[in-house]
């Protein structure tokens, strides 16, 4: 069974740039589609962006399309997730998750960190 922590995130102004990452123990992640997703004050957890476990396939949600990207690095086993242009409307806590045989926009991922409040000030 995987852990996943994230970690970065934090306060930036509009327009910037920060990176989250995602450590996974207890297993390799090798074995494992990721998968970011994001949940703002009084709204329903959203997908971000996913990548399957050989990061051959890779999706994002058009909120974040061409201005986030997804990456993995599996000798680290951490996933990242590099947000630039940042909006006020990308203020959510942000979660990482893992699923061995799901990959998709749905949130049918089997595990999940605690999540990682990231604030975009106008």
């Amino acid at each position: 069974q995987v852990q996943l922590v994230e970690s970065g995130g934090g306060l930036v102004q509009s327009g910037g740039s920060l990176r989250l990452s995602c450590a996974a123990s207890g297993d390799t992640l090798l074995r494992y589609h990721m998968a970011w997703f994001r949940q703002a004050p009084g709204k329903e957890r959203e997908f971000v962006s996913a990548t399957s476990w050989s990061s051959s396939l890779t999706i994002y949600g058009d909120s974040v399309k061409g201005r986030f990207t997804i990456s993995r690095d599996n000798a680290k086993n951490t996933v990242y997730l590099q947000m630039n242009s940042l909006k006020p409307e990308d203020t959510a806590v942000y979660y990482c998750a893992a699923d061995r045989f799901y990959w998709g926009t749905n949130r049918n991922y089997d595990y999940w960190g605690q999540g990682r409040q990231v604030t975009v000030s106008s």
